[in-house]
């Protein structure tokens, strides 16, 4: 009875022995695909940061761009009034008649001496620099506001 008791436990234990085994395979083996899991999910996340900071450093680059031609125009725009009172003066430029009828009505209306005449003459090519000046500075601010609004779309459309 000795050896068969002895048997019984021997099998007992081989058969404990193999099933911890087992189990602790099937675990290792578990915890090794949860961990590949996560090791993809990482990878795929790292590589979408990387697009978006890809996206968002080249359309900071185009807006940057769009900035400093803008700025390029504001500092040329400057120098508009000047060069369109230069041209009056020198007969290059010439005003369109409707302005010339406005002032007209206004010398017409008030009693004015030569002196105030030539004055209003010089008043109004400065107002027509600076009416050219406005105007070019509207055309730059609308140009360089469609190129940041064609640049969001073109990144949207990524």
């Amino acid at each position: 009875m000795n050896r068969t008791l002895i048997a019984v436990l021997a099998f007992v234990a081989w058969s404990t022995g193999m099933f911890g085994a087992g189990w602790a395979w099937r675990g290792d083996r578990a915890d090794g695909v949860e961990a590949q899991q996560q090791a993809d999910a990482s990878a795929a996340q790292v590589q979408q940061v990387q697009q978006t900071r890809a996206t968002e450093h080249n359309q900071a680059e185009a807006l940057s761009t769009i900035g400093a031609k803008h700025e390029e125009d504001r500092t040329a725009a400057q120098a508009i009034p000047a060069a369109v009172v230069a041209d009056l003066r020198t007969g290059n430029l010439q005003l369109r008649d409707d302005l010339a009828t406005c002032s007209t009505s206004l010398l017409s209306q008030a009693v004015a001496g030569a002196i105030e005449r030539d004055a209003h003459a010089e008043l109004r090519a400065e107002v027509a620099g600076a009416i050219v000046q406005v105007g070019r500075d509207a055309d730059d601010h609308v140009r360089a506001s469609q190129a940041v609004i064609e640049a969001d779309r073109q990144a949207l459309n990524r």
